[in-house]
């Protein structure tokens, strides 16, 4: 009987969602699983061109679609991931989306008969959806175990309810550190009941009653975190991270906006440790305001950069609002920016670049943590704040910038003696070299924990044999669709 366990991977649409699903799609594929992404039709392609380099290499990965309702909830065509969203009604309308997503779901089940299903945290109902046909449903929430952690004590203590005010520290319990935040680093939703509340209580039930998460850590980077996660909170889980450091294939990970060797000639132009690179992932959208304080703040500090700005470049001859006049004309040569997509490995892997200005989305951390580099961390909104507080607190790896509402479409603005003075922080002096050493041995660790023998190998491993089991025993035990 062939026990090759056929795994359906179902990510939430969203850049940082997709991005390291397929890549544990790759993973588990190149460990003799066969791995399916679903897919809504807008997004197709990009997972297609994603794992062609790996199909070419043998490995058993395909795509199968799922239609979207942005008709039916009142989203314009095609938008179909959270990068297209601008408003907080679009955002509404779009969970609401996903929702729906439930009965084309089971149809896939029920054509296909996967081993198990690996679904996005944000898909609560699944569990149910996974139980109709007698198969694990595994969780994937792409973040760290502390930010698992921190999350799931506020969610079950409340203490942010019972300060006075926005301000107020107060510590997250039940951590084995003592971790402050305030009201205003927590989305509303945690502040105030709301549906939004009532989801993130489906979510973390969802969690605790699935067949366990799977994360994209490695032990060696948290592991009172790991521990915690699974022996106080008693959730089974197994870390296999970093993807990407897994992955021969090395494809692109989104429509580059710049070719790859005129940024890579760019950069070999320039001393080691001595360019910035600052990217604020695919979702934050600052205002024109809050974008020329980056500007002058990157003029100030007076180190290179490369700068990834999400702004389409105007017609010839016309100025951009948002930069300072002739900007770009004196930093010729001195900073570089890029409007739209960058091969940010490959930049943050490169010998020239000595820091990293994020908005500490999971994967931009995991990256910068795996390419040895200090961090200035600037968090905007989902769980950006608690992976601010595992770089600049526990690590030891970067200092904050300074902002301190989450707010996923309108900040506070930080002003450019901030950018400036973090910047310098963490590319010069004694201070910067500590973080830099500390930044490399986690380096050192993260490519350790995926080679075979290694923490994330070692996890993964485990996983693939428990599911080898259950393909033995549920293949006669499959449930009709009702």
């Amino acid at each position: 009987m062939d026990t090759q366990p056929h795994i359906f991977f179902f990510p939430f649409m969203g850049h940082g969602h997709m991005i390291p699903t397929i890549e544990m799609a790759k993973l588990f594929a190149s460990r003799g699983c066969r791995a399916t992404i679903i897919s809504t039709p807008a997004n197709a392609s990009n997972i297609i061109k994603s794992i062609e380099r790996s199909r070419q290499l043998g490995l058993d990965i395909g795509v199968v679609l799922i239609k979207f309702p942005t008709k039916e909830v009142g989203l314009p065509e095609g938008c179909e991931n959270t990068n297209s969203l601008t408003t907080k009604e679009m955002m509404d309308k779009f969970l609401v989306a996903t929702t729906m997503l439930d009965q084309p779901l089971e149809e896939l089940l029920f054509e296909h008969r996967p081993t198990c299903l690996v679904a996005d945290v944000f898909f609560p109902w699944a569990n149910q959806i996974a139980a109709k046909f007698g198969i694990p449903r595994f969780v994937f929430n792409g973040t760290s175990f502390f930010a698992l952690c921190a999350y799931a004590s506020l969610l079950q203590e409340e203490p942010q309810k019972k300060v006075s005010s926005d301000l107020e520290p107060f510590a997250i319990p039940n951590l084995p550190d003592e971790i402050f935040t305030t009201r205003q680093q927590l989305p509303d939703h945690m502040k105030e009941e709301s549906e939004l509340s009532a989801f993130a209580r489906k979510v973390e039930e969802s969690e605790l009653t699935s067949s366990g998460i799977i994360v994209n850590s490695y032990y060696e980077l948290e592991p009172a975190y790991a521990d915690h996660y699974r022996n106080f909170l008693g959730m089974k889980a197994w870390h296999i991270g970093p993807t990407f450091l897994c992955s021969k294939d090395k494809a692109p990970r989104g429509k580059d906006s710049i070719d790859e060797h005129e940024c890579l000639k760019w950069l070999d132009s320039k001393k080691p440790n001595s360019v910035v690179y600052v990217c604020f992932g695919s979702v934050a959208n600052f205002d024109d305001a809050q974008l020329m304080e980056i500007a002058m703040g990157l003029e100030a500090c007076g180190k290179e950069f490369i700068w990834v700005v999400k702004k389409e470049k105007r017609e010839e001859g016309r100025e951009e609002e948002w930069l300072p006049e002739g900007y770009e004309k004196r930093m010729e040569g001195k900073g570089l920016i890029i409007r739209g997509w960058a091969p940010q490995m490959l930049i943050l892997q490169h010998e020239a670049v000595g820091g990293f200005v994020s908005h500490c989305g999971w994967n931009s951390t995991l990256e910068g943590i795996s390419a040895g580099l200090p961090m200035v961390t600037w968090p905007v909104s989902a769980e950006q704040f608690y992976n601010e507080k595992l770089i600049t607190q526990l690590l030891g790896i970067g200092f904050d910038v300074g902002n301190q509402r989450w707010s996923m479409f309108m900040g506070d603005c930080v002003k450019r003696e901030a950018i400036a003075k973090a910047v310098s922080r963490i590319m010069e002096g004694e201070e910067a070299e500590e973080m830099r050493s500390r930044a490399k041995a986690l380096r050192v660790l993260a490519c350790e924990a995926v080679e075979e023998g290694g923490s994330s190998y070692t996890d993964l491993s485990a996983l693939i044999e428990e599911l080898k089991l259950h393909s033995t025993g549920s293949v006669s035990n499959k449930d009709s669709l009702p």
